[in-house]
């Protein structure tokens, strides 16, 4: 589990091809007295566990289905890619909860200047879409976020100068992917609303003076 705050921009250092995936070897300036074999960490928003570490590097194993389904799958040598750590019970939630799994990936359309801020309008498609609700929280590449506005086809961001200082953000350009993971919560509530048994349904809230 995560927080969406970015520790570090590390930098993708190597590549190897697995039968099930590939093995990608990310160099941090994170300490690697912190990092332990098994550990989770988060790469750009997705969940990886570390299967070794070195000097300044660890290492983790992607599945296929990771690769095609987040933009892991067009890293390359030397890309860039926000980290954070798993959180502990001693951790600031300064974020919102995030577990790392992407639901699916987004296109940036476009990015316009607000002030010292950078507002991103991110394509998305309805299955995340109907997650999005204005001030909401999403994590875009591993990053928390509020959601700015909502459209029928993509959200805007309002993204402040010390984010884009310390993400990968900063140097992002309309037109790439980034990974998408809708907040929680947010799923929780419309399952219940969808009709769970003994969950919060659309007749209930009539029922008890909503409308």
């Amino acid at each position: 589990m995560f927080t969406g705050i970015v520790e570090d921009v590390g930098t993708v250092a190597a590549l190897s091809p697995l039968r099930a995936g590939t093995a990608i070897t990310v160099a941090t300036k994170l300490p690697m007295e912190t990092f332990a074999e098994g550990d989770s960490v988060a790469v750009s928003g997705v969940c990886l566990t570390v299967t070794r570490k070195g000097a300044g590097t660890f290492t983790a194993d992607v599945s296929k289905e990771t690769l095609s389904k987040t933009t892991l799958g067009g890293m390359r040598s030397g890309s860039r890619v926000n980290l954070e750590r798993s959180l502990t019970l001693a951790t600031r939630l300064g974020g919102h909860i995030v577990y790392g799994h992407v639901d699916g990936t987004g296109r940036i359309r476009e990015i316009r200047p607000l002030g010292e801020a950078r507002v991103f309008h991110i394509q998305a498609d309805p299955s995340i879409m109907k997650f999005m609700v204005y001030k909401g929280a999403v994590t875009v590449d591993g990053v928390s976020l509020t959601v700015s506005a909502a459209h029928r086809d993509g959200f805007e961001l309002a993204v402040i100068p010390i984010t884009l200082e310390r993400t990968t953000l900063g140097v992002a350009r309309a037109g790439e992917r980034v990974n998408l993971e809708t907040d929680i919560v947010g799923k929780y509530v419309l399952k219940s609303l969808e009709g769970g048994e003994g969950g919060v349904t659309l007749d209930f809230l009539k029922d008890h003076g909503y409308s």
